[in-house]
């Protein structure tokens, strides 16, 4: 009965764990574009259609992964212009106010990649 007990405690902090580093889950583009309009102050109608260019961000991102094959400095270079090109198409859909805004975010995201953070 101990070792039960105990094998199922090490099994809940190791979830615990894995929970607390990010676990490796990517947000849906949903969330993400649930996330801009929070932050944004968006209108159901530019939620929309950042939605659409997260989604398609993610399909082009999910083949360069798997075209990488684990070459993290092939994927790094081959994603750069994808994130750039839908950074460039989401800010075509805002106003110059909320442009500035999230100019910043990025600006603060990359801040924390560069000192290890993440981008959550």
């Amino acid at each position: 009965m101990k070792k039960f007990l105990l094998m199922c405690c090490f099994l809940i902090g190791i979830t615990a764990v894995s929970r607390a580093q990010g676990g490796g889950m990517r947000r849906s583009p949903e969330d993400r574009a649930k996330a801009l309009q929070t932050q944004l102050k968006l209108t159901d109608d530019q939620t929309t259609k950042v939605t659409a260019i997260y989604k398609v961000q993610a399909t082009k991102m999910d083949s360069v992964r798997t075209a990488a094959n684990g070459d993290r400095d092939a994927m790094r270079s081959a994603m750069m212009p994808l994130m750039k090109d839908t950074n460039d198409k989401i800010k075509a859909i805002l106003t110059p106010d909320q442009a500035t805004a999230y100019d910043k975010i990025m600006q603060d995201r990359m801040n924390r990649m560069r000192n290890g953070g993440g981008g959550n």
